[in-house]
């Protein structure tokens, strides 16, 4: 039993409290909405064919997108949204996390429910319905004390599907900004600590095996008429509820919300600025996982206080941007947009985390290959990896129209198995990024741009337009500006992809403010 002592076990479960509670609120918000739309819809539908089919057509659609795709749409809908409520009526909401995972959740439970109220209903034996209108009742009553009865198991079967369905992709809600389970698991994957990937699945499979037997005491109560099993279900649901909301009035304490993208330094970054705000006696709280644009909307909108993005991610995509300036004029540029929207640029952490195409060093001896100059020629008989969103990205377009780019394969992967499989030959060239320590690790060598296809990607540190007068917090995070070089933030990469209890974002971010902390 000695990985229980483990301090990445102990680790997870510090953070389980809050987790959970979150995925358990976001989950059942989200299946009682389902529940209140897809229940009245279907004993609308029941006996009117094409409205049953048009219902039950688009909730197939809805199942066929996936989930991290349906979760991400609703974010700037609820923008626009938001946007025009506050235009017409002074009033707006956050768009930001929570309400987007609800809604999205609610349309990905409804096929179940609206398929199996539908069919248990109408598979009750006409002959039944007919004694019932013999002996006085009216619709009404028939389908309250008659029908709904009968189809009750069929009903409730897909209710519990549902559950389950909602609990899992719940844990997808993460990069919109909504705390759950997935939070381990995408932050495990990120640091390659697989004890918070396994933790975070267990804990989901382990609360929707929970749910659903509560769900069918409650069926089995209602179905046998007994009172104590559909009251001890209510029960456990109800104390679910009411666990959930335990954590929720602990962190709204918190002052200040920090940051994180989906990757590495992110997390990193995060877990040190939280530890400085922290240490200077200011409460901190993070959300971590977040898209790039999904966090940048919600430091404008003060759902986050403060994170860390990078110049050349912000010209390029955020405020989209081609042309190509040299960093000091980028830089005045940018704070000029960011002041547009009431964003603080309060400084550089001192290093750059710019894309690059990467490759073997001793395939790229054997070739000749420095630059990307050099790669242009061989390209055609090469494949090349990227993250998720490279592809897509304007650098990607801006380095094909530089260098006539024009390879015979692309591969998207998880960032961190890029790099072993450039190592291993899988692909021949990656997509990589200039501070990410495992280009030393696996002896990779970054190659030139000489044409300045990619703009500079200088960490800067962002505050909400909340914060932009608030001198403890530019106080607190003053240390940090300007104290960390490229080869210290190589080295806390790499010691975050160790996989040990040492390579946990916090311990991470505590060595790195020893080695930078003496300097100031």
């Amino acid at each position: 039993m000695s990985w229980l002592a483990d301090p990445r076990v102990n680790e997870a479960w510090s953070h389980l409290p809050d987790y959970l509670g979150s995925h358990l609120r976001v989950s059942i918000a989200a299946l009682a909405l389902g529940l209140a739309v897809s229940l009245p819809l279907a004993l609308i539908a029941r006996n009117r064919p094409l409205l049953r089919s048009v219902l039950l057509g688009l909730a197939s659609v809805v199942q066929t997108v996936p989930g991290l795709a349906l979760l991400a749409l609703f974010y700037p809908l609820l923008l626009v949204l938001a946007a025009l409520t506050l235009r017409w009526f002074g009033v707006s909401f956050s768009a930001f996390g929570f309400l987007p995972a609800v809604l999205a959740l609610a349309l990905y439970s409804m096929l179940p429910v609206l398929r199996n109220t539908i069919t248990g209903l109408n598979g009750i034996d006409p002959d039944l319905v007919e004694a019932a209108q013999g002996v006085g009742m009216t619709g009404r009553q028939s389908l309250t004390m008659v029908e709904l009865p009968l189809a009750l198991p069929v009903i409730m079967a897909g209710v519990r599907t549902a559950a389950v369905w909602v609990i899992g992709t719940a844990t997808l809600s993460t990069p919109i900004g909504q705390t759950s389970l997935g939070n381990y698991i995408f932050a495990g994957l990120q640091t390659q600590n697989w004890v918070l990937v396994v933790f975070g699945c267990v804990a989901a499979a382990v609360l929707a095996l929970a749910v659903d037997q509560l769900l069918a005491l409650i069926e089995q109560g209602l179905r046998t008429r007994s009172r104590l099993r559909s009251a001890l279900g209510g029960a456990g649901i109800a104390l679910m509820v009411a666990a959930s909301l335990i954590p929720a009035f602990a962190i709204s304490s918190a002052r200040y919300v920090v940051g994180a993208k989906t990757f590495t330094e992110q997390y990193i970054l995060s877990a040190l600025l939280s530890d400085r705000l922290q240490a200077s006696g200011l409460s901190a709280t993070s959300r971590s996982g977040l898209g790039s644009s999904v966090i940048y909307e919600a430091l404008c909108n003060g759902d986050i206080d403060l994170y860390v993005d990078y110049s050349g991610t912000l010209w390029v995509n955020q405020f989209h941007h081609s042309e190509m300036l040299p960093r000091e004029q980028l830089l005045d540029a940018l704070k000029k947009d960011l002041a547009a929207d009431k964003v603080t640029l309060l400084g550089g952490l001192g290093f750059e985390n710019a894309y690059a195409l990467v490759m073997p060093r001793k395939k790229a001896e054997a070739l000749h290959i420095r630059s990307v100059d050099d790669l242009a020629s061989h390209t055609s008989g090469m494949t090349i990896a990227g993250d998720y969103e490279f592809f897509s990205r304007p650098e990607w377009a801006s380095l094909q129209k530089a260098y006539g780019l024009s390879f015979k394969a692309q591969r998207q992967m998880q960032p961190d198995f890029m790099y072993a499989a450039v190592a291993s030959g899988e692909v021949d060239v990656i997509a990589g990024y200039t501070s990410d320590g495992l280009i030393a690790k696996y002896d990779l060598v970054v190659l030139d741009d000489n044409r300045h296809a990619i703009p500079p990607y200088d960490a800067i540190l962002l505050l909400s337009p909340k914060r932009a007068g608030d001198q403890a917090l530019q106080t607190a995070l003053k240390p940090l500006l300007g104290s960390i070089d490229l080869k210290t933030m190589q080295q806390a990469n790499l010691r975050a992809s160790g996989g040990d209890a040492e390579s946990s974002p916090p311990a991470v971010a505590r060595w790195l403010w020893d080695k930078i902390a003496p300097a100031k």
